[in-house]
């Protein structure tokens, strides 16, 4: 027993989730003996041979601790002194990343207009006039979330309009792949086919979320793009020692579809979250629920109510919007007791 107290079951993030059981398996069938460090070992190899597997023969993986991490050192492959990042007004990099980017690389990040999270080429093309103007920052990388902070999918479609229109400027197109599982399931498909298939160049995997204990991998699919990673990422801190800990855990998402499990579960939650509130009075989504995550507007009152004994997170304080979000380990119990106390809260008592 643990002689730390119990939680509630959290709706605020999947970062507050467990670990997967083969997850943990992995791990300790990692720890056995002495094994070379700093990437040198069979346990990373063999978490190579999964990631070209998952996303063909050209590309590259590299583990890493965070997602943060991640982005960082992917956009430092690629961004010059004058350069600067075009991505959502929602992206992680732009607003819960403390300026990392900016800090870090010396970046200029430039957030744009989008619909339910997603930018549009046009967008884009309204930022590239400058191009070539020495009193402005160039505009050098497209970055986008899979899935997005509002919780939608690009399709594959979309994204490759993205990518040709990148490449056509000269840009190139970087994926904050957090929840990239999620977006494969929801739309019943591989990660290849929104990403290698489509030309984007670049990614952050997301593993924590998807049931890792703490590993993310930094994917290159451009393999120009690939020999000052290994500088990169021990530069930007993110070269582990033993990093066979943080391998054995990605090859264990990457095998047998356990990625795919995990996000179907956690996509399957939502919508039973979503369903179930769906007929409230005073109740109503602000984005379609095409991943892990429900953005319901709700009574101020019912706010108050249940965060007396949930967690989650506030989305649009002055529309009452919050962020519900599912994982691996939510059970159609947890969601139907949180259910039941959202009603509860809404309706009060007598259910009117």
């Amino acid at each position: 027993m643990s002689t730390f107290p119990l939680f509630p079951k959290s709706f605020a993030s999947d970062n507050h989730a467990g670990v997967h059981p083969a997850v943990l398996a992995a791990i300790i069938e990692a720890n056995t003996g002495d094994a070379p460090a700093y990437g040198e070992d069979p346990w990373t190899r063999a978490m190579e041979d999964a990631f070209r597997s998952e996303f063909g023969t050209g590309a590259t993986a590299y583990p890493m601790f965070n997602g943060t991490g991640a982005n960082v050192v992917g956009l430092g492959l690629v961004l010059r002194p004058y350069d600067a990042v075009l991505c959502p007004a929602t992206a992680h990099i732009n607003t819960n990343e403390c300026g990392a980017a900016e800090r870090l690389l010396g970046t200029k990040l430039i957030p744009l207009s989008m619909d339910n999270g997603k930018i549009t080429v046009d967008a884009v093309r309204d930022q590239l006039s400058v191009l070539g103007n020495e009193h402005h920052s160039q505009p050098r990388v497209i970055s986008i979330s899979q899935v997005t902070e509002c919780g939608t999918c690009y399709t594959a479609d979309e994204i490759a309009e993205l990518a040709e229109f990148a490449h056509a400027h000269g840009l190139f197109l970087h994926m904050d792949g957090a929840r990239l599982a999620n977006a494969a399931a929801e739309l019943g498909c591989s990660m290849r086919a929104l990403t290698t298939d489509v030309n984007v160049d670049l990614l952050s995997f997301g593993g924590t979320k998807n049931g890792a204990m703490g590993a993310e991998a930094l994917v290159i699919l451009n393999p120009e793009l690939d020999a000052p990673a290994l500088f990169l990422r021990k530069q930007g801190m993110q070269l582990a020692s033993k990093m066979r800990f943080v391998s054995a855990q990605l090859t264990a998402l990457l095998t047998d579809g356990l990625w795919r499990e995990n996000a179907d579960h956690a996509n399957a939650m939502a919508r039973r979250l979503a369903d179930g509130v769906a007929d409230l009075p005073g109740v109503s989504l602000r984005y379609p629920v095409q991943s892990n995550a429900v953005f319901p507007a709700l009574p101020e009152k019912a706010i108050a109510e249940l965060r007396q004994r949930y967690l989650f997170h506030s989305w649009d304080a002055d529309e009452n919007v919050v962020r519900w979000v599912t994982a691996f380990d939510t059970t159609p119990e947890h969601v139907d007791t949180f259910i039941a106390d959202i009603r509860l809260a809404v309706l009060g008592p007598m259910g009117v």
